[in-house]
């Protein structure tokens, strides 16, 4: 069933993991509707079931204590390797002691075929032994959400055990011995090569629930899913030389995307810190209407444009509530009140406080969505969708709202919170906003409800405010903010989305002074110290590194930029997954991950590469 690929080998100290395992130590396993965070230690600490943004069953992860955890591992030292098969989101991962080795299969099942009956959703493990024999130790700890709710144990003889809290189930049938433990239920056994031992974990919700089979059905399942990423994978069209990491990126986005509706969320995690110990704890498990153009650029540049016409749906499906305007984040149904909580009774990870569940940014005003979202629209058109009816009109008074609103004051890209300024990318997008919208109305594909000279009389006076006042001579750039003198990594994405050319003097310019002020170690911060009104300094964010290659492959610089690339490619974690952001001085993942909107910066600057290579030869020939 596999194919070989060299695994990444990682030493521990002991049998057991460390108290605060660091963010790369996970690695994520999903069927598109949740997410499960896997640490190399074989420790799942975190799910929420049964969707993205409901409560967790194991958040260990921000508290070890509290937080609830299923953990397979040997009860000796052991040295640990693991990989995902290749092509797929299942993970394999080894633990070789000095009596033998064991290897432990971990995914979330996607049973399309398999069975006319199964559960809600399926949390399956998969032990098997490949050398000698390992003592093995098994724990459970389910804490619902988020360690609030107390779930009554129960076993059911041969069916196995249940966990059950209001009208929700979480069954357990192993082929282990499991008995009640201080925490949960815990169990140990010897396993010899050539046994197998599986544990499925099967949630239901309002329904009877469905325990499924162990032995050969479960293998089936197993290798179900396999074959269905396998033949997801088989149509990414990038054949470049980075395939293996832009197609990890593609996979990733994939887990990400709620398969119920199309809609890809920021990260499956809430509360990994921007910087350990501070309080830019935040939860990520939404939908921002900001990344969606790059998003839906990336999936087209991998042929991956039904996904990328999925996603335009679900956003002009969620946005009727608030249509003519955009709130800038949703969660996976489209809700738009997004209540921001803190749960006080967990620590935290590495003790890193508040905890959060919410997002109160769905109440900022941010223009740039407006370009965002229009750019979707027109990446989509233009490799092959269509718009109904309903979505033309919508995407055309998206135009109006631009118009009577450009000139406003918002809360940014990034979302600082305090009073709102005249941002000056954020007038860019509105900028793209009227320029995409035009386009899809000149191809037919929209109709604008004004006169066309009317747009273009807009998008030229904001160009003028953005060149007379969005750029400062002084210091030969554009900057954060209206007649301001500092500068934000967002301004690079100018010659991304195609303002402007990545040679023209003032970009590269920007480029320069960006580099100066807000890069370390080949890295980028976001914006410079204090910028945000929060004391504590945050780590270099992930994309905006990707936006400066990007710059360096659209003026031509392809050396400089594969160089640039190489080294990003070497701060992914061993199983090539990026977080929000990145430590400058170790390139150690942190902030929520795996987070989208990084591996979209991956995926969109390949192909940039791919595309200045190819320029070049051009030239040449």
């Amino acid at each position: 069933m596999e194919r070989e690929a060299p695994p990444a080998i990682l030493s521990t100290k002991g049998s057991s993991p460390p108290a605060d395992p660091e963010i790369g130590d996970y690695a994520i396993i999903g069927d598109c509707r949740t997410a499960a965070l896997v640490s190399r230690w074989g420790s799942v600490d975190w799910l929420c079931l049964p969707d993205f943004s409901d409560g967790s069953v194991f958040a260990g992860l921000l508290d070890r204590k509290n937080g609830g955890s299923f953990s397979i591992r040997p009860r000796q030292h052991f040295v640990t390797r693991r990989r995902y098969i290749p092509d797929t989101a299942v993970l394999q991962t080894e633990f070789e002691t000095a009596t033998g080795t064991v290897r432990v299969l971990d995914l979330l099942s996607i049973q399309d075929g398999v069975s006319p009956m199964g559960p809600m959703r399926e949390l399956l493990r998969v032990v098997e032994g490949t050398a000698g024999e390992v003592d093995l130790s098994v724990g459970i700890d389910v804490r619902p959400d988020y360690g609030r709710k107390a779930a009554d144990l129960e076993k059911r003889g041969l069916l196995g055990w249940c966990w059950i809290w209001g009208n929700e189930i979480l069954a357990l049938r192993s082929d282990l011995v499991l008995e009640p433990a201080p925490s949960g239920l815990a169990g140990a056994a010897t396993i010899r090569e050539g046994e197998k031992r599986f544990f499925s974990l099967s949630y239901t919700r309002n329904d009877p629930a469905v325990l499924p089979l162990l032995g050969r059905e479960a293998e089936d399942r197993l290798t179900q899913t396999v074959a269905w990423w396998r033949d997801w994978a088989s149509r990414c069209t990038y054949r470049g030389p980075y395939r293996d990491m832009v197609l990890r990126s593609a996979i990733t986005l994939k887990l990400l995307a709620y398969c119920n509706s199309g809609a890809i969320i920021a990260a499956p995690t809430t509360s990994l810190p921007e910087a350990i110990g501070g309080d830019r704890n935040w939860d990520y498990r939404y939908c921002w209407l900001r990344d969606a153009g790059l998003t839906n650029q990336a999936l087209v540049s991998l042929g991956y444009s039904d996904e990328a016409r999925s996603f335009l749906g679900w956003m002009l499906h969620a946005t009727r509530l608030t249509w003519p305007e955009l709130q800038i984040v949703y969660d996976i149904f489209g809700r738009t009140e997004l209540e921001e909580a803190e749960l006080h009774h967990l620590s935290g990870y590495q003790n890193s406080r508040p905890v959060r569940v919410g997002n109160g940014a769905y109440s900022q005003r941010q223009l740039d969505v407006y370009g965002e979202v229009a750019m979707a629209a027109e990446t989509v058109v233009r490799n092959g969708h269509s718009l109904d009816p309903l979505e033309a009109r919508m995407l055309a008074g998206f135009a109006d709202v631009v118009c009577r609103r450009w000139q406003e004051p918002d809360s940014g890209i990034w979302e600082i919170r305090g009073p709102r300024r005249h941002y000056t990318f954020s007038k860019v997008m509105c900028w793209v906003a009227l320029d995409r919208l035009i386009e899809l109305h000149d191809h037919g594909a929209i109709a604008l409800r004004s006169p066309l000279d009317h747009y273009r009389r807009v998008k030229l006076s904001i160009e003028e405010v953005i060149e007379y006042r969005g750029f400062n001579r002084e210091v030969g750039s554009y900057t954060s903010e209206l007649d301001g003198n500092q500068v934000d990594a967002a301004l690079l994405l100018m010659a991304c989305i195609g303002y402007r050319g990545g040679s023209d003097p003032r970009m590269v310019s920007t480029y320069d002074l960006i580099q100066r002020r807000l890069g370390r170690n080949g890295l980028l911060h976001r914006y410079e110290p204090g910028y945000d009104g929060f004391d504590s300094d945050e780590a270099a964010f992930g994309i905006c590194s990707f936006w400066a290659i990007d710059n360096l492959a659209k003026r031509g610089d392809v050396k400089a930029a594969e160089r640039a690339f190489e080294h990003l490619l070497s701060c992914a974690n061993d199983v090539g997954l990026y977080a929000e952001e990145i430590d400058v001085s170790t390139g150690a993942p942190i902030g929520n991950f795996p987070q989208a909107f990084t591996h979209v910066g991956l995926i969109n600057i390949a192909v940039a590469i791919d595309e200045a290579r190819q320029e070049v030869y051009r030239g040449r020939s």
